[in-house]
């Protein structure tokens, strides 16, 4: 498999997807609590439908664009298996302040929190995928092909990434045992997904857990987790799902009564959002 293949896993991994989905319902029927609701599935559904097809739309823009700055590249960096093992952890790393922006900034938390309105921890949630995230991740990633990253690595490292974040969507799997002091677990993703007061914004890494212990974001799977939003927005409309937050944004600087300024309504954090954020 060459690296342009690679970087199309993650749409050859969507059987083993439903496979493990397939599984995962058995299971936690068996184990007496469904970990699934048909409407809710549905609505994951639809927001992976749309984001792949915004994916087949960019994708090539994007690799364009990091081709185009890997001709200006710092280095020129080989494909050899150490490289790519460098690469993943800086692609771990650029994921993790992408995300915890995307949690951070409003603008960015209107497109990622999609992904967080599903009130179910299963694999369906997992590809609850918002239907702009192809178009944000840019805006953090520029700098790998800069540094002399192959861009089709970037793609095949990201999407063996992509691939891994996945099975942590689960309540089936309790603990990792003592891999879970460097790699992200079930259990700390769990915690993100969590909307308890103690786990919001909490384990925004992807693969290594240590970014969160080295940045001060970590938090142990400590109280029963209470998945969903804040506020959550009682729908499995997938329009809804999707534009949410930006229908509040557009709501909060149209408002006649706004007091804050259209920039800071923008970039603010989420919760500072009148009325409060979804």
């Amino acid at each position: 498999m060459d690296l342009e293949q690679a970087g199309n896993l993650t749409a050859w991994a969507l059987p083993v997807f439903a496979l493990l989905i397939a599984a995962e319902v058995g299971l936690s029927a068996w184990r007496g609590r469904s970990a699934y609701e048909a409407r809710d599935f549905l609505g994951s559904m639809s927001q992976l439908a749309g984001n792949i097809v915004v994916q087949l739309v960019t994708k090539g823009a994007i690799l364009a664009l990091y081709l185009w700055l890997y001709q200006y590249r710092l280095f020129t960096i080989e494909n050899t298996l150490l490289n790519l093992a460098v690469l993943a952890v800086v692609i771990d790393f650029q994921f993790y302040w992408y995300h915890r922006t995307s949690h951070r900034v409003r603008l960015f938390w209107a497109v990622h929190v999609a992904h967080h309105s599903s009130e179910y921890m299963n694999y369906g949630t997992a590809l609850r995928q918002s239907w702009f995230g192809p178009l944000t991740k840019p805006f953090f990633y520029w700098p790998i092909p800069l540094i002399g990253f192959d861009p089709l690595a970037i793609f095949a490292v990201g999407a063996v990434l992509t691939i891994y974040g996945f099975w942590t969507h689960t309540e089936q799997v309790r603990s990792i045992g003592w891999l879970d002091k460097i790699f992200v677990s079930p259990a700390h993703h769990r915690v993100h997904h969590g909307s308890n007061d103690a786990y919001i914004d909490k384990n925004f890494a992807n693969f290594l857990i240590i970014w969160d212990k080295i940045f001060g974001t970590f938090q142990d799977e400590e109280e029963q987790v209470r998945y969903g939003l804040t506020h959550n927005i009682n729908t499995y409309n997938p329009l809804r799902i999707a534009t949410h937050e930006f229908a509040a944004i557009k709501d909060e600087v149209l408002s006649k009564t706004r007091r804050r300024p259209i920039l800071a309504v923008l970039f603010g954090t989420p919760e500072s959002a009148e009325p409060p954020r979804g």
